[in-house]
């Protein structure tokens, strides 16, 4: 039965800094109920779709708090458009805080929900933060090696490296940090993403959010490198996992995904979608919502 629902601005501070987001809120005649707290992946804000997921959870009777990452979107934080997987790891664990404090909130059944470089930041909050009872990875980044190994050709990587050093040699003296594009644009054609998949999704995604941009900096790419969120899965249980994973995923490899997948121990469980990895949110958008709903409604309303 689908349920009524608010939602209203929020901001909640983290260490300083003010984040914010959106808090969606079922009918639920005065009782407290779960929360799903939920960010999105890399250079990403919320407008991009997840005010999709967050409705179909606010249905299903369970609060959704979407928030943008410092740096992003609405929220303020120095530098802007840097994706810094651990201090990303950090606000979720602020909009936890926040989410624990709401009237509305039963802050005993709280879960999270993540998708892409955010499915991989999941992973490490499930393993680490205790007040997480149910976890949802879409699509999820499980290792920043080992992907770049295989979108980095080797006669690249020297000259990559370089330019890391020449970046952090220029920040040190004050200048601006080097700045990538996410997608090609115009006459630029050096881009983290160039597959027409994934020029296609941050185009129509970013026209729906006047707050997104089209560059990183280069550093995110750096931090990128040394990011292993798959090294955390063994260590969720007893908190319940469940992997949403593209059969077809080029961006965050389907075999490192299924081989994370294999690695985590009870309770878990696998939902394979067709296609690749921008597909849950469009294409698939059905399968992959329900599957979540599912999942934090067996563990999360009791």
């Amino acid at each position: 039965m689908q349920r009524n629902f608010t939602r209203r601005d929020i901001e909640f501070d983290a260490d300083g800094i003010t984040l914010r987001g959106w808090l969606y809120v079922p009918e639920s005649n005065g009782h407290q109920v779960p929360a799903i707290v939920m960010a999105h992946g890399y250079s990403a804000v919320k407008e991009m779709y997840l005010d999709r997921y967050a409705e179909v959870f606010a249905q299903a009777g369970l609060a959704a708090l979407v928030f943008d990452y410092r740096g992003f979107g609405a929220s303020d934080g120095m530098p802007r458009q840097e994706v810094n997987p651990w201090q990303q790891i950090e606000d979720y664990r602020h909009a936890i805080t926040y989410a624990s404090m709401m009237p509305e909130v039963d802050n005993n059944r709280i879960g999270v929900w993540g998708s892409s470089y955010s499915g991989g930041h999941v992973l490490v909050v499930a393993a680490t933060d205790r007040r997480v009872k149910c976890v949802v990875s879409q699509v999820p980044t499980i290792s920043g090696y080992q992907s770049a190994l295989r979108r980095v050709p080797g006669e690249a990587v020297e000259k990559l490296l370089h330019s890391f050093a020449e970046d952090r040699v220029r920040r040190m003296k004050g200048e601006e940090p080097q700045m990538l594009s996410v997608i090609p644009h115009e006459a630029d054609g050096n881009a983290i993403y160039t597959m027409p998949d994934a020029v296609k999704w941050y185009s129509e995604g970013g026209a729906l959010a006047p707050g997104w941009r089209n560059e990183v900096t280069l550093r995110s790419v750096e931090f990128s490198r040394s990011y292993e969120p798959g090294i955390y899965v063994s260590r969720i249980s007893p908190t319940p996992l469940l992997m949403i994973v593209g059969e077809n995923d080029y961006v965050t490899p389907t075999d490192l995904a299924l081989e994370a997948y294999e690695n985590a121990l009870q309770p878990k469980r696998l939902a394979l979608l067709s296609g690749g990895h921008f597909d849950p949110y469009l294409n698939h958008f059905e399968q992959s919502s329900t599957e979540a709903v599912k999942w934090f409604s067996q563990h999360l309303l009791k």
